[in-house]
């Protein structure tokens, strides 16, 4: 297990510079369905929103800290857990909640919300939670982590796609649903299609460590999508908005989480291998669960 952390993942700085304009690509698509009412909904009905935010940046990099220490995985694996649970939510997670018949407007809302904030609060719970726990923060020292670089690279890929694809949108709406038809599916297929050639140079590594990660990965995943649901639960939020708050709790930007992987950690095995499988698996559980979710009626 120790060697698992010694682990390169092979990705060059040209497929790292695609990787970066693929993800922007990515964030734009998700923008131009986004208009500025969709963060009027944290004035109108605060409530599941703020609940939504806390869920996902507040208790999920908590509860992932605490299961860290219960597990006591292997540190690149831990960092790995770390960076998934402080990116913001996924952006697949509006379609699988219209699929779940969950609150499609408050998932929008919140992705909006959440993309703005993950600007300063995924570098900060990364950070923070790694270097909290002793076999992480060891690494991190090692890898002499710089935080402007990190908060620089996120305000690029997501920040500035998003604010320019809002723009789009509100000054040239038609223009802007005709683009985003194409886009969105096809900048995730481009994206897609990276980070599976990507992998393909390195399915050795994959093959020999993949089973490191399986059990936790699943772990994580399901924990994420149940604190999601238990916490609208406990705050007396709908069934609807349950099931919005479970999927975007439960599905997390993974894409992002690799991209900072490759950049700064030069593709840490544990790390990589971890964001990696989240990032297939959390579709799988996210797809079933919203198609058991869409044979439901709503619940008193």
């Amino acid at each position: 297990m120790q060697e698992l952390d010694k682990v390169r993942i092979n990705f060059d700085s040209n497929g790292l510079w695609v990787l970066n304009i693929a993800l922007g690509i990515v964030m734009f698509g998700v923008a131009l369905g986004i208009t500025f009412d969709d963060f009027s909904a944290l004035r109108k009905q605060p409530k599941p929103v703020l609940i939504g935010v806390l869920s996902q940046f507040v208790l999920l990099p908590f509860i992932t800290f605490i299961l860290v220490v219960l597990l006591q995985p292997q540190p690149s694996i831990a960092l790995g857990m770390f960076m998934v649970a402080a990116c913001p939510g996924g952006n697949i997670s509006n379609f699988m909640t219209h699929m779940a018949k969950g609150n499609t407007a408050l998932s929008i809302s919140l992705t909006a919300i959440a993309t703005f904030l993950a600007i300063i609060m995924t570098p900060f719970n990364f950070q923070f939670y790694s270097g909290l726990y002793g076999p992480t923060a060891e690494i991190l020292r090692t890898v002499q982590l710089n935080s402007y670089e990190l908060i620089k690279l996120v305000v690029l890929i997501l920040g500035i796609p998003l604010i320019l694809g809002m723009l789009l949108r509100y000054k040239y709406e038609l223009l802007a649903l005709r683009i985003s038809k194409v886009l969105k599916p096809l900048s995730i297929l481009i994206f897609v299609g990276i980070v599976i050639i990507a992998f393909s140079k390195n399915l050795d590594v994959f093959n020999t460590y993949i089973h490191h990660v399986l059990t936790i990965g699943i772990l994580h995943n399901i924990i994420a999508i149940l604190l999601g649901y238990s916490v609208a639960r406990l705050f007396y939020l709908s069934f609807k908005n349950r099931k919005t708050l479970a999927i975007e709790t439960g599905i997390q930007n993974s894409g992002l989480g690799l991209l900072l992987i490759f950049t700064f950690f030069d593709g840490l095995g544990g790390m990589a291998i971890l964001a990696a499988f989240w990032g297939i698996w959390h579709i799988i559980s996210g797809l079933l669960l919203a198609l058991y979710w869409s044979n439901k009626n709503e619940v008193k």
